[in-house]
């Protein structure tokens, strides 16, 4: 699984854990996020995001 880190603010989304405090359920791969998914600390959208190595 990967990582997705937010390019304006670090925010790292992992698909393996997701993010139990934003309602984001473990094992979601980041292509599955809604549409409308921003990111829970600084509201960028899904393309302001970076797999990260």
């Amino acid at each position: 699984m990967k990582k997705y880190v937010c390019t304006v603010c670090g925010w790292i989304y992992d698909e393996e854990l997701g993010d139990p405090d934003n309602d984001l359920e473990a094992g979601v791969a980041f292509e599955d996020l809604p549409d409308d998914f921003v990111c829970p600390l600084c509201g960028v959208g899904k393309d302001e995001f970076e797999v990260s190595e």
